[in-house]
């Protein structure tokens, strides 16, 4: 029998595969899903989070996202907490593309100012903006320098004219973690990351021209700076190479030392190693370093956007209107404090593909949305629409303050490929604006290879993890 067949049914959205299902299996899995979205549920995405139950120091349970997806070792869309004294990191339970996150920034434009130009604006972008494989910026970092942008992150930027003092205030952890040792890092991190900051990653990353196109809750809307027909600009990348160069060292690391600490595992792609050992503190380290190279990236690439937006209008800065509303991690592994149990307990939390929902009065909430909880960004495909939520209470114990991170691949890109080959690429995009380096990406992130990101915000939203406040409609999007 498959493990599909064996999840138990806990509610209208919640499926259970209950500990000791499979060999060592620590912790149950909790799967949040509708039943729409259960029927894309992949066998193999079930095995994987399976296998995390089985590692050591695993808190509570392993908690899927209703975005899931098979990703490497780990499923994208899973949530793991290990204890900080007795558990393991696991470098391919955060990703390869460390820090890959999103961010949303607000104008005074109103729909009507940009729909007519979006096709020249469009282009305008990507004459700007460099994105895809191998893009390469405008800053060029020297060791010294790149040891400045990992220890500040976004800071970094805005001391050197991307953005506002204030941006800082509207991003996770203030746009840099406090953990990060440049050292720690290998000398072909530091070469792939040298001249990418600034740059837009390959795949599903992406620059986004929006308008917010729905309200569901007015007076959250209000507090947030957001009402109907507004122009949003949304950007989503990550650490691009420096972050794949970490996580790949720390792999083969990880695989070495396995045995030293007496580590076996289901899969060798889960190859971790103590959170408290040296090696598991370098890769912590190297991976916050990693974490702030793209809250810099990230607070770049919205600055020059705003930028090319603007000076396109012909608008100085203060009828545009640039405000960031927030910044946050897709993947990435941080310390908190949640409860297990009857305790509370410091525990680190690896979220891939997912993204922190905390709660109103959450102290790691900016003071901006201390009220209304933490902005949740959940980008969609370029076809169909974006959301953002705040997180809920309810969100710190059904999945340690987590919320999905979009809507989940459903086609391989060989098979969006070939969908583009068999139909045209003009009819798969009929009617959207996508502008890229060449079509190969395009046709692999064509709105058909995801799931409906609308049914899996649904499933977020009525779990009470976060609520939904506005749906934002893509006008032009710069695919990487």
């Amino acid at each position: 029998m498959g493990l599909k067949e064996q999840l138990v049914r806990k509610g209208d959205y919640v499926w259970e595969l209950p500990k000791n299902t499979v060999n060592g299996q620590k912790v149950p899995v909790i799967i949040y899903l509708s039943d729409a979205l259960f029927e894309l549920l992949e066998e193999d995405a079930i095995k994987q989070a399976a296998n995390a139950a089985t590692l050591r120091g695993v808190q509570k349970a392993i908690y899927v996202m209703p975005d899931v997806h098979v990703g490497y070792g780990f499923p994208v869309g899973g949530v793991m907490a290990t204890d900080t004294e007795t558990g393991i990191i696991s470098p391919g339970s955060v990703g390869y593309d460390i820090n890959c996150g999103v961010r949303l920034i607000a104008t005074n434009l109103q729909s009507k100012d940009v729909a007519p130009k979006i096709k020249e604006l469009m282009q305008e972008v990507l004459k700007n903006v460099p994105a895809g494989v191998g893009s390469t910026g405008d800053i060029r970092l020297s060791p010294s320098s790149m040891e400045e942008v990992l220890v500040k992150g976004a800071k970094w930027a805005v001391e050197h004219g991307y953005g506002l003092e204030e941006d800082l205030e509207h991003i996770e952890s203030f746009g840099s973690l406090p953990n990060a040792d440049p050292s720690k890092a290998s000398h072909e991190a530091y070469e792939r990351g040298s001249d990418e900051l600034g740059t837009v990653g390959s795949g599903n990353h992406f620059v986004e021209v929006q308008m917010v196109e729905e309200i569901y809750d007015e007076e959250i809307a209000q507090k947030l700076g957001l009402h109907e027909g507004q122009v949003t600009i949304m950007v989503h990348s990550g650490s691009r190479g420096f972050g794949h160069q970490v996580c790949t060292d720390y792999l083969k690391v990880a695989v070495r030392v396995l045995p030293k600490y007496g580590i076996e595992l289901p899969d060798p792609q889960l190859a971790c190693m103590p959170f408290l050992s040296n090696e598991g503190q370098d890769y912590f380290k190297a991976m916050c370093a990693a974490a702030n190279y793209a809250f810099a990236n990230r607070q770049i690439l919205g600055f020059k956007t705003a930028n090319t937006v603007r000076r396109f209008l012909g608008l100085s800065w203060e009828e545009f209107g640039y405000r960031l509303i927030y910044d946050h991690a897709h993947n990435i592994a941080k310390i908190e404090e949640h409860r297990v149990g009857s305790k509370l307990k410091k525990v680190v939390v690896h979220r891939k593909g997912a993204t922190r929902a905390f709660p109103p009065y959450n102290p790691e909430v900016p003071p901006a949305y201390r009220e209304v909880g933490q902005p949740v960004i959940i980008p969609g495909d370029m076809g169909r629409a974006s959301y953002l939520l705040v997180g809920q209470p309810d969100s710190m114990e059904k999945s340690f303050g987590t919320a999905c991170h979009g809507a989940g691949r459903v086609m391989s890109r060989r098979a969006a490929k070939r969908l583009v080959k068999e139909q045209g690429l003009e009819r798969v995009i009929a009617g959207l604006t996508v502008v890229a380096r060449g079509k190969g990406t395009i046709m692999e992130e064509i709105p058909q290879a995801y799931k409906d990101v609308s049914e899996v915000v649904r499933v977020i939203h009525e779990l009470g993890i976060a609520k939904m406040v506005a749906r934002l409609k893509p006008l032009g999007t710069l695919k990487g």
